[in-house]
């Protein structure tokens, strides 16, 4: 059985969707872009930002960091909380609490930030760690934040543990660290992209999680 659970943060436990292409939208203004339909900047949830920007704007690498140093103008003041739960979110975590398990955070958002989300709703005492990227970017890819999870929380033997994310970035970087996915599909990403990039299971609901067997 697994012991410890991992979790993505956007797109898998908050629907964030709201302020992320709000403070997208605003720092593509900002850069000279005119935005008509904020629903083409979903594909901003769930990978590094400044990895989005250089792909869906063509920015360079400099111009992606002040458009982050945009982003975060509106994100810190709104956009961190245009959010929402996903349904079943506390009560699945408080379960697995009872059923022993270790349940650590692993997102490419700012540590800083999501602590401030846990918090918010009242989620923070669910985590045994709490791991994000750094805030200068030397720390974004979700292959390792996961292994920075792993080194913070001590754990040793990666097969004991299970990676559940939205996106393709989450189920990747599992992989990078030898531990079995969860894909979910509520989320931002199809169930094409999750099992193209090879997760273990695809779900439906968050609540199928306490009913998923290790072979």
């Amino acid at each position: 059985m697994y012991q410890t659970i991992l979790f993505d943060l956007d797109g898998t436990l908050t629907d964030s969707s709201l302020g992320i292409t709000n403070s997208v939208a605003y720092a593509l203004e900002k850069m000279g872009f005119t935005v008509s339909d904020k629903q083409e900047l979903l594909p901003f949830i769930g990978p590094p930002l400044s990895e989005s920007f250089q792909r869906y704007y063509h920015l360079s690498e400099k111009e992606s960091q002040q458009a982050i140093v945009f982003y975060r103008e509106y994100f810190t003041e709104k956009g961190i909380f245009e959010n929402s739960l996903y349904p079943d979110v506390e009560e699945i975590l408080k379960q697995l609490k009872l059923d022993g398990k270790q349940i650590l955070l692993a997102t490419s958002k700012p540590e800083p930030f999501a602590r401030i989300i846990l918090d918010y709703f009242y989620l923070t005492e669910y985590f045994d760690e709490i791991v994000g990227a750094t805030m200068d970017g030397t720390l974004s890819a979700k292959g390792d934040v996961i292994a920075h999870a792993l080194k913070r929380a001590s754990i040793t033997n990666p097969a004991t543990c299970l990676m559940i994310g939205d996106r393709k970035h989450d189920i990747l970087g599992a992989k990078s660290n030898q531990m079995d996915s969860v894909g979910v599909l509520y989320g931002f990403g199809s169930r094409e992209e999750l099992s193209r990039a090879g997760a273990t299971f695809i779900i439906d609901g968050l609540s199928d999680l306490l009913t998923l067997k290790k072979d």
